[in-house]
């Protein structure tokens, strides 16, 4: 179907059927190319998102409800403004771009989830008997001394989940930063930084204790970047047992 529209200066003007679909969206709002989406996507947002949106250093996106985006207005709105500090705004997309974007991470809702070889049961048995409580909350149970984990697996991938527990020091959250404090009596502390400004910083030890230092007074202050106190479990688990604990990580996907 083509339309006939008058304009003032030329008289009739034909549009092609593909500009009528423009025209005719509802409320005025142009179409969304979801294809187009994806290649916007994997050129700006893959490098912390992961090609597919499985996750890596950003949160895994192939879920139908997303905790920050309830809605496709609040994903294309986050998508614009980003979640300073950790995700950058998206000042250098059109409008189209970032609808484009949006209706693509929508459409990773419908992937399913992965299909991992380990045994969740026996996961759960193996982080309850690592004492993996001692730094990380689970479902309200542990200390938040490392990241928690109640929906780990929906920020996740299997991949990122194995190579954390072999190299934890490849896959360092950015906002983790570990530190070492050394008080004016000459006491050593270690722990990571909650806050920190100009003239102060508060870290939390691994027993969950909190403390607050003003930089003048401290004798020294080292910043551990690309340190983690996480030991690497490669040598620890078997190659089955690694797999059971990826799977019972996998499998935590937030309270709901």
């Amino acid at each position: 179907m083509r339309i006939l529209l008058w304009t003032s200066l030329t008289g009739l003007l034909l549009i092609s059927p593909a500009i009528c679909q423009v025209l005719m969206q509802p409320n005025g709002a142009t179409r969304v190319d979801p294809a187009e989406g994806k290649v916007i996507f994997q050129a700006h947002c893959a490098l912390c998102h992961g090609l597919d949106g499985g996750g890596g250093r950003g949160p895994d996106l192939r879920h139908p409800k997303l905790d920050r985006a309830a809605d496709d207005e609040a994903l294309k709105s986050l998508i614009e403004n980003g979640i300073p500090p950790e995700m950058p705004d998206g000042w250098y997309l059109s409008k189209e771009d970032i609808a484009n974007i949006a209706a693509f991470v929508r459409s990773l809702g419908n992937v399913p989830t992965e299909k991992l070889p380990g045994n969740t049961a026996r996961g759960k048995a193996l982080y309850d008997r690592s004492g993996c409580d001692r730094c990380h909350i689970l479902a309200s149970r542990g200390v938040g001394f490392g990241p928690a984990l109640t929906d780990i697996g929906a920020k996740r991938g299997a991949a990122r989940l194995r190579e954390t527990l072999r190299n934890p020091a490849k896959t360092i959250p950015d906002a983790f930063l570990l530190l070492e404090a050394t008080t004016s009596a000459g006491e050593t502390l270690r722990g990571i930084r909650l806050n920190e400004d100009t003239f102060t910083i508060q870290l939390k030890d691994m027993q969950g204790r909190i403390y607050s230092f003003r930089k003048s007074e401290l004798r020294g202050l080292k910043k551990l970047r690309n340190e983690t106190p996480m030991p690497s479990y490669a040598s620890v688990f078997s190659a089955a047992e690694l797999e059971d604990l990826v799977a019972f990580l996998a499998s935590q996907r937030g309270l709901r």
